[in-house]
């Protein structure tokens, strides 16, 4: 089985977002197939919908902890527990990231086109993004 870290790494490398990298390296351990999660996870990248709010690396680690944690069933008690992870998530990739938000983490707002372009010039993408997911990843990997 193959590291779900390295396979978050991976999939951004190989050009899928960030939220769809993180999520869908956990799916398949978490009961649902990397293909259904890639496309679930498919709008949320570039701070969901590339308008520089929640790092879509961290969206995708919610859905992931979503999979686990989540109730399935109306259950008060299971949702306050997801919501705890979450935000124990949020918590830490604050704390190991410095931001949430896509435009802070790149310092840069990517709803932008001007600002866009800025980013893909500079290489942001390839620069800073594969240290959120790396780091979304390993959160989640402590976490389940």
């Amino acid at each position: 089985m193959t590291d779900p870290v390295e396979q978050a790494v991976d999939y951004f490398r190989q050009g899928f977002s960030c939220a769809q990298a993180v999520c869908a390296a956990f799916a398949p351990g978490l009961g649902l197939d990397a293909e259904s999660a890639l496309r679930v996870a498919g709008a949320f990248g570039g701070g969901i919908a590339r308008q520089g709010a929640l790092c879509g690396a961290a969206g995708g680690a919610l859905m992931a902890l979503g999979l686990r944690y989540a109730p399935t069933q109306p259950d008060s008690a299971a949702k306050d527990h997801a919501y705890a992870q979450g935000r124990e998530f949020l918590r830490r990739f604050r704390e190991r990231c410095g931001a949430l938000n896509c435009r802070e983490l790149l310092a840069c707002d990517v709803s932008d086109p001007q600002e866009l372009e800025r980013a893909r010039q500079e290489g942001l993408f390839q620069s800073l993004c594969p240290q959120f997911v790396r780091s979304a990843a390993e959160i989640v990997a402590e976490m389940l």
